[in-house]
């Protein structure tokens, strides 16, 4: 429960100016006691401020009594009433936001070495402006009776407090007496204690108002809100949070895991965890999390969170920034996205965008996502404030606004299906084809591990044959050389490479392999199926003890790809009656088309060859939900690729929005005779210029 905003000293700022003697030990004393005259709450604003130590600094550099002069003088109001100087000039009371610009702004001058991360704590005011349109205008006739609002990097709570203004001033859209509750979570010190200060001084519950990491810990995990706005940092490390999220591959928190169905329609748990390096998408997972289920509100919540462009497309298939945003669109909760012009923050020029999101849809947007590029929509700026060099004008916040409640298909504006936005990341893989012989060079290779070849390799040189006996006694030198030549290595894998009995094991293969190469001979085998079958008749004959794991890795050292050779065969399947049935149902295809699936008829009834793949012809396709698989690979690739087929098991599904495919305008060449003509006059404007620069006079020096 909050202790309020209050001050049990007998001191007043004021008072400390009007009382102040040539002594800046006894004005730094008294304002340490007004400091502790203040309740928790405001204590804990002025630790976070660091200000005890900032008067310490201004006393000792005597300028403290100049700072409070400053702070008290009648013609500055830091207040956020209107109030009269001493002349009889209104000075218009100083808002949260506005107390947020100032803070900006200083940080801007005095700290522009570091700007990136003073672009963290400021969200212009025109866009927090189109953010309260878009979250609230659209449901202004059907708001909830209480709303509880959240912003879960709320800054100094620019965010929090428009958006409460916005639905309560009188004269504005909303114009509603609802009660308005704030929440918010604030890692930076500075800009949390202004965030919480102003919450004191307008009533607000300072202790919704939270300090530490949004992603390590979920301090509103209880609370459903109705409304939800961000500005995340994007491009930002979150590693000091990974340890709280996961456990190694194994997700912590419940806000970060998701529901989706794999390509058969199979429900499986995923991780949504996108790349290490860049954390706005958890923000954003942090808020859908905390929407209100429609069972428990009829009203649902909705969201506007800024992004930068990453989070449109970065991550393929299957990764944790695709899973984020399949996840939103298939849950039908992406309304719309909105392209801001470049240079609108104070901190980056580089491209944003306000995703809208909704689990309370209109009908008309149910199954449908709405994409506006508002690049272009923008007035300049009399005088750059950092990269700021635009703002929005209220006719811009206006028409935007207009386009995403008439929701039409045509200019800036474009509506698109969910599925739209998917596709299926599908595997294309060929056959292996291998030949094989016996050699001395390749029967050699054996004495070393595949994966462990180049440390095996220089020990072997360095020591030779008494390395199978004195291993132990090169240890040392072992690491030492790992070390130097900075070759990274598993515990597992530095285990084999000082075991004695796996060089040992390694030094048999070449003697086993040496008696096959005897009994078989040179002869180069262009059908690696065949040269399998005759190695191991040999085995038999000649009564080696091999395992299937030696047996592999000599046929693996005796072989190498060739594109003229047969094809390896994996496999020989027995495929008829209800096994062949349920094959074609799973794969929903026909008896004609397993080829295409990679089940070869073998001209015997019911009979059917599964090839070995060659990893290094591999390949993917990005093929759009809305189209089907086989139909394309029948038109893209089998054309091309005669012995391709389609793994269908490894099929993934992802999501990407490119604003750029879908607003891209053609620029036509200019015709050559206008090139032409063009060169004519820059050639007759620059005529003579060339012959004046290479022009000289001879110096007659006789």
């Amino acid at each position: 429960m909050s202790n309020g905003f209050y001050n049990v000293s007998d001191w007043t700022l004021k008072k400390l100016v009007n009382t102040a003697v040539n002594n800046r030990q006894i004005l730094e004393a008294n304002f340490k006691v007004y400091l502790d005259g203040f309740s928790d709450d405001v204590k804990e604003i002025i630790a976070k401020f660091d200000l005890r130590n900032q008067i310490r600094k201004m006393s000792q550099a005597d300028v403290l009594l100049e700072v409070l002069e400053k702070f008290t003088s009648p013609y500055i109001n830091l207040s956020p009433e209107e109030v009269t100087d001493l002349d009889g000039r209104k000075l218009v009371g100083l808002s949260n936001l506005g107390m947020g610009q100032v803070f900006e702004e200083l940080i801007r001058r005095f700290n522009e070495d570091n700007n990136e991360e003073a672009g963290e704590h400021f969200t212009p005011r025109e866009v927090i402006q189109l953010m309260t349109h878009l979250l609230f205008i659209p449901v202004k006739v059907g708001l909830p009776p209480t709303m509880l609002i959240y912003d879960g990097a709320c800054g100094s709570g620019g965010m929090l407090t428009e958006s409460k203004n916005f639905i309560q001033d009188s004269e504005g859209a909303i114009a509603s007496s609802t009660a308005v509750t704030l929440y918010g979570k604030e890692v930076n010190g500075e800009t949390y204690a202004i965030c919480k200060s102003d919450m004191m001084i307008k009533g607000d519950n300072p202790q919704n108002i939270r300090f530490g990491s949004t992603l390590a810990t979920d301090e509103f995990a209880g609370i459903k809100f109705d409304f939800m706005l961000e500005n995340p940092p994007y491009g930002k490390s979150w590693k000091t949070e990974q340890k709280l999220i996961m456990d190694g591959k194994d997700v912590l928190d419940p806000r970060f895991q998701i529901q989706l169905q794999d390509y058969w329609g199979e429900q499986q748990t995923e991780n949504a965890i996108p790349r290490s390096s860049d954390g706005q998408l958890l923000f954003l997972m942090d808020m859908v999390s905390k929407m209100k289920p429609l069972d428990l509100s009829p009203f649902g919540s909705r969201i506007a969170s800024v992004h930068n462009g990453s989070a449109l497309f970065t991550g393929d298939a299957g990764s944790g920034e695709s899973n984020i945003r399949r996840y939103i669109i298939e849950n039908d909760w992406l309304e719309a996205i909105i392209q801001l012009p470049q240079n609108m923050f104070y901190n980056t020029g580089i491209s944003t965008y306000i995703w809208v999101l909704s689990n309370n849809e209109a009908a008309h947007r149910k199954g449908k996502v709405q994409l506006i590029d508002g690049s272009d929509l923008y007035r300049k700026l009399r005088k750059n404030l950092g990269a700021k060099n635009c703002e929005f004008a209220p006719e811009h916040i206006e028409q935007i606004t207009n386009l995403y409640l008439d929701m039409k298909h045509e200019g800036i504006s474009k509506v698109f299906d969910n599925r739209d936005f998917g596709f299926y990341k599908v595997t294309v893989e060929r056959p292996l084809r291998l030949a094989a012989q016996f050699t001395p060079e390749r029967i050699a290779s054996l004495r070393f591990i595949s994966g462990l070849q180049e440390p095996m390799t220089w020990a072997y040189e360095q020591w030779g044959d008494r390395i199978y006996s004195d291993l132990k006694d090169y240890e040392k030198d072992i690491k030492a050389y790992l070390e130097k030549e900075e070759i990274s290595i598993t515990p597992k894998n530095l285990k084999v490479l000082l075991d004695p009995k796996k060089w040992q094991g390694q030094r048999n293969l070449i003697d086993v392999a040496e008696k096959l190469g005897s009994a078989i001979g040179d002869e180069i085998w262009t059908d690696f199926n065949g040269f399998s079958t005759v190695v191991e008749d040999a085995i038999k004959d000649l009564n080696l003890k091999l395992s299937d794991a030696e047996q592999k890795q000599i046929l693996s050292a005796m072989s190498c790809q060739d594109e003229t050779a047969t094809k390896v065969v994996k496999k020989v399947h027995k495929l008829k009656g209800d096994k062949l049935a349920q094959l074609l149902d799973y794969l929903g295809t026909t008896e004609d088309n397993l080829a295409d699936y990679g089940y070869f008829p073998t001209g015997q009834a019911g009979s059917w060859i599964e090839y070995e793949t060659d990893s290094n012809l591999r390949d993917t396709e990005n093929i759009p939900l809305n189209e089907t698989i086989h139909s394309y690979f029948l038109r893209e690739v089998k054309p091309h690729v005669e012995d391709a087929w389609l793994d269908l098991s490894k099929t993934a599904i992802g999501y990407e929005i490119s604003f750029n495919k879908y607003f891209y305008k053609h620029q036509p060449l200019r015709s050559l005779s206008e090139v032409t003509a063009e060169i004519l006059q820059l050639e007759a404007e620059t005529e003579g210029l060339l012959k004046n620069l290479v022009s000289f006079s001879v110096v007659d020096l006789g």
